[in-house]
């Protein structure tokens, strides 16, 4: 008789394994470092600025959670936004800027000192910016633009600093081309300068309708000239570094460049349709809305095709799939942001809360997954200290999760509030169709705030080593 033999349990891993990165090759402690700053102060004002974005979630669903003036709303909504804005996205997309254009460049970057110098002005304005904030000093209603000229001087002179180290790296390059990593970075740090000097002059911060202009202009060219072509320049290089394989087509790359700087510069204004501001300058920024298709079509497909063929290698990285997701909200949202220009779709969604939506879309779903795909592909390549797969992954889904969560749910709750607003309906029949949907919002705020946190203990990981022990490594 034979006897039956059960069959050998299968046991399945948590997670799937992942690749690991190559020996680290970067042996120039000092810039690994200066560059580890960087990443790590943005990670500091990440957490801090989504604390008080966690809050005021909590806000919206519990009003009366506190009467103190220093906690209002009014006070620390731009306290959220100008930290994620200028501490976390600007600092990390600078830090990752001062890797790649040395690298693409061959060169070591021009001026150390320079660098931290801008890393401090840069620190300062943003810590100075929310206190003037929090004890109700401000530009006044003015979205991003609310800390007080002489703060904005601060930051600008860090990102002018900033702007002079990386030129001055590029003009003594060792070799003839300029990569197009480089030509979307130095665009993007020209372009806002530029934007930086005319918003913050103090002559143009008058109560006039020429203010809402500027406004307009300072707001929309702050995400299009600023976080826009700095987060592509740095994808321009991660991506084909982590594929080992060339850009699909360096034309796509210089016709989404040259079209970005075309189109995007003059559609600020489509935030205004219906505002007392001239007609004509609405349409024009509608119709340049329109033009950005040619742009965001051009950029995504050239990542996407770089991308072809590589679905094994996506599948075994941690640091690709947040790429490829930020690729995806880029053609997504950006598309989005052009639909919403038209003036039909402008008269439903209006201040509502569609419009918060869109820009987490934007800014969190596009800039911030490409920034992150930029951080985990990049530094342990220069530390030689890789984060754990399994916390990549959770903060991979909670982020995704949280922000499609929040946004999906101010999408529909703002339609509402539009139909709302167009069907004469008393005001406070909007606000209370919008409780169930910022209950949501709450819900997924809170998972992004703790991808947050795994975040931040994933680049504590990732921190530099010793000199000896990187030399030992190599």
């Amino acid at each position: 008789m034979i006897e039956a033999t059960s069959p050998t349990a299968v046991v399945r891993p948590f997670a799937s394994p992942k690749a690991r990165v190559e020996p680290v090759a970067d042996t120039d402690t000092a810039w690994v470092r200066l560059v580890f700053r960087y990443v790590s102060w943005a990670t500091a004002w990440l957490v801090f600025g989504t604390l008080v974005g966690e809050y005021l979630g909590i806000k919206f669903v519990a009003p009366d959670i506190d009467h103190v003036p220093w906690l209002s709303f009014g006070r620390l909504r731009p306290v959220h936004t100008n930290t994620v804005f200028w501490g976390w996205s600007s600092l990390a997309m600078i830090g990752m800027s001062l890797y790649v254009v040395p690298k693409t460049s061959r060169r070591s970057l021009f001026s150390f000192p320079l660098a931290y110098l801008s890393l401090a002005l840069i620190n300062v304005s943003v810590l100075v910016g929310n206190i003037l904030l929090m004890s109700g000093i401000n530009n006044g209603g003015q979205e991003y633009r609310e800390y007080i000229w002489p703060v904005q001087a601060v930051f600008a002179t860090g990102v002018i600093l900033v702007a002079y180290n990386l030129i001055r790296t590029i003009a003594t390059r060792n070799l003839d081309e300029i990569y197009i990593s480089n030509w979307y970075i130095t665009g993007g740090f020209l372009w806002t300068i530029a934007l930086l000097v005319i918003a913050g002059l103090p002559w143009y911060q008058q109560n006039s309708i020429s203010e809402t202009v500027i406004q307009a202009f300072y707001m929309h060219m702050g995400v299009g000239m600023w976080f826009t072509p700095i987060v592509l320049g740095l994808t321009y290089y991660t991506l084909p570094r982590l594929l080992n394989k060339p850009i699909y087509s360096y034309s796509l790359g210089v016709l989404a460049f040259w079209t970005q700087m075309v189109f995007y510069s003059m559609i600020g204004a489509h935030h205004f349709v219906f505002a007392p501001i001239p007609w004509w300058l609405q349409t024009v920024a509608i119709i340049f809305s329109v033009g950005m298709v040619v742009t965001v079509i051009a950029g995504t497909g050239n990542f996407l095709l770089t991308m072809r063929g590589s679905r094994h290698a996506i599948g075994r990285s941690y640091s690709l799939p947040f790429i490829l997701a930020g690729v995806l909200a880029y053609f997504l949202f950006s598309s989005q942001g052009t639909l919403e220009a038209f003036r039909s779709l402008q008269a439903l969604w209006h201040f509502t809360n569609y419009t918060v939506a869109h820009s987490h879309m934007t800014m969190y779903g596009f800039v911030a997954f490409l920034i992150w795909g930029t951080v985990y592909g990049l530094v342990p390549r220069m530390t030689g200290r890789e984060p754990a797969a399994l916390l990549v992954g959770i903060h991979f889904w909670f982020a995704l999760i949280g922000y499609l969560m929040y946004s999906i749910a101010l999408m529909v709750g703002g339609s509402m509030q539009g139909r709302n607003w167009i069907a004469g309906n008393p005001f406070i029949h909007s606000v209370t169709d919008m409780l169930p949907y910022w209950l949501w919002r709450a819900v997924g705020g809170s998972l992004m705030f703790v991808s947050h946190l795994v975040f931040a203990w994933n680049v504590w990981t990732m921190r530099p080593r010793s000199r000896a022990a990187i030399l030992e490594a190599s």
